[in-house]
């Protein structure tokens, strides 16, 4: 069976070592190097559609996550608090919201501004039961695509639309197969928090964004503060899980008092669309190793082109090709060690896209023998 654990350790991607602890991977070159390139094109995605990237920190007061919700209702999943004195205690985030609610309201806004969409690839952490743990797909420490989007409430049904579009954009270009639409909705119990009114508004909302979309309603699975999209993936080994996500939120704004300047001079509260295009980094990498067998497409493929001169005669040419195609942007490797069908044999076993061998004639005519 295909596990995206064993090509992690074949292709040198990703290891999880006992001394850096359990659900914290650390990404070796490759794996980094694909990862870095996916990012890149998530952001210049985001950029395009009008989102305003920032950096904020993956730790905050208590108090954050005290007024957010999130100590309240979602306790369970996160680390404990770290004293520094008795009045001060700080907390690993297991969201990016609340730092985005300070991002909105580190000013005053107009109605001229929204929809304002706030992006960021940012770290979060969850404290996991270690039984569930393994290799990319669980972890503690996750790099998420994120995005938070503050708009009127008459905006909400053309944000998500929009949304539902960028995420199909970016699945094509990454592989990604989806496995079907669910709408996450609330379920018996108290963890959740608004009134009816809201979680009926924003239901149907998104059941009008879906409209045209075969989906399956799914009670008890929305999040505290509101119900959402989540789009399904199946494993190699059938399981299933959520890669990316549209959640509507009339909470936080609420509970951050966040509002913007209408047309008319009067305060309105904003509705907080939570989102994530491709989910968290190691999620997504689960998936895709597993999906492309550690062959990935060749704009993301941690070597590009691997040139492999015959002979002695022409490692300076291989050099100078190598450095010409990096400074292009191409990530390059030259393999001069070895019989040339054993360097071969290896491109082929790192899921190398193109290889190009350098010949004398080669040499001689300026010319590369290109091989996928």
């Amino acid at each position: 069976m295909i596990d995206h654990r064993r090509l992690g350790r074949e292709l040198d991607l990703f290891v999880s070592d006992p001394l850096a602890g359990a659900g914290l991977p650390i990404w070796l070159p490759a794996g980094a190097a694909a990862r870095h390139a996916v990012e890149e094109y998530v952001r210049e995605l985001e950029r395009r559609s009008g989102h305003q990237h920032v950096y904020s920190p993956p730790l905050g007061k208590r108090e954050l996550f005290e007024l957010s919700g999130h100590l309240g209702y979602f306790a369970d999943d996160m680390f404990p608090p770290m004293r520094l004195s008795a009045d001060d205690e700080f907390v690993l985030r297991p969201a990016l919201c609340p730092h985005h609610a300070l991002v909105f309201r580190a000013r005053g806004r107009s109605y001229r501004e929204l929809p304002l969409r706030i992006a960021e690839l940012g770290g979060m952490y969850r404290s996991e039961r270690s039984g569930v743990l393994g290799g990319l797909s669980r972890v503690r420490a996750i790099s998420l695509n994120d995005a938070h989007t503050f708009c009127a409430p008459e905006q909400v049904g053309e944000e998500v639309a929009a949304i539902l579009g960028l995420i199909r954009a970016a699945h094509a270009a990454l592989g990604v197969r989806p496995a079907g639409f669910r709408l996450s909705l609330r379920g018996p119990g108290e963890k959740y928090v608004g009134d009816d009114a809201q979680w009926a508004r924003a239901e149907d909302l998104l059941r009008d964004a879906l409209a045209g979309v075969e989906y399956v309603e799914a009670p008890g699975e929305a999040a505290f503060y509101g119900p959402k999209i989540d789009i399904q993936i199946v494993d190699a080994a059938g399981r299933e899980s959520t890669i990316s996500t549209i959640q509507l939120d009339f909470d936080k704004p609420e509970r951050f008092d966040l509002s913007y300047t209408d047309s008319d001079g009067s305060r309105r509260r904003p509705v907080m669309v939570h989102r994530s295009l491709v989910g968290s980094m190691e999620r997504l990498f689960a998936y895709l190793i597993e999906v492309h067998e550690g062959a990935f497409p060749a704009w993301y493929a941690p070597v590009q082109l691997v040139l492999l001169p015959i002979d002695d005669g022409q490692a300076d040419a291989a050099a100078e090709l190598a450095r010409r195609a990096v400074d292009a942007g191409l990530r390059v490797e030259v393999d001069a060690a070895g019989s040339l069908g054993s360097r071969i044999r290896d491109a082929a076993r790192r899921r190398v896209p193109y290889l190009g061998v350098l010949g004398a004639r080669e040499v001689a005519d300026g010319h590369l023998a290109l091989r996928l």
